[in-house]
């Protein structure tokens, strides 16, 4: 992100918000870590997110910190569609095109007024997010979400919970740490996270 993308973002968090946080359609390892942990985060901060996933997410991601809360917008599409229709921001992770959701939710996200964030790592970004955040040298959106919290100055808000989202999709989308995208810098965050009391032994 460019300093004006973080002033923009800024802005847009300097008052509570009712937020949605959106991964893609049969979402991994990296999209529920980077969705919960941008949610974890965002309470921190004093916002009201809620994480809407398109379809069920696997039972063995079923362990990481608030997972029960995620709504499930193939389950239950007239509810959650009113939560999408109140969201006064929204953010889509770990995918750079609405298509990504499916065919109903891309619908209701089309019909949206509320501003979009994008966070990704993917090639070819779509143009429907008035701040993107997209770079392909990342190995995953969770290193990107990482990053995206320093950026706004808010380091030492990220805690053990945070933490934990966040690696479990650097671990996943990094084959742990086997893929070339894996840096140095992806090893200084998981030290920092180990640092701040995840176990990384299981």
């Amino acid at each position: 992100m460019n300093s004006q993308d973080i002033e923009g973002v800024k802005q847009l968090l300097s008052l509570p918000k009712k937020i949605v946080i959106t991964p893609h359609r049969n979402p991994d390892g990296d999209a529920m870590g980077s969705t919960l942990g941008l949610c974890h985060y965002l309470k921190l901060k004093g916002h009201d997110p809620v994480v809407i996933v398109p379809n069920e997410f696997p039972d063995f991601l079923a362990w990481l910190p608030s997972s029960e809360t995620v709504r499930v917008f193939e389950k239950e599409i007239e509810s959650v569609t009113r939560i999408l229709k109140e969201a006064e921001l929204i953010f889509t992770l770990d995918f750079n095109v609405l298509s990504r959701t499916g065919d109903q939710m891309e619908a209701a996200l089309k019909e949206l007024t509320a501003p979009f964030i994008m966070i990704d790592h993917h090639q070819k970004p779509g143009d429907y997010a008035v701040h993107t955040f997209s770079d392909t040298s990342f190995g995953s959106t969770c290193e990107m979400v990482y990053h995206f919290i320093n950026a706004l100055g808010d380091n030492s808000l990220i805690d053990k919970t945070i933490a934990t989202c966040l690696y479990t999709g650097i671990v996943t989308d990094s084959g742990s740490f086997r893929y070339p995208s894996t840096t140095g810098t992806t090893h200084r965050v998981v030290a920092e996270f180990i640092d701040r009391g995840i176990d990384n032994t299981a």
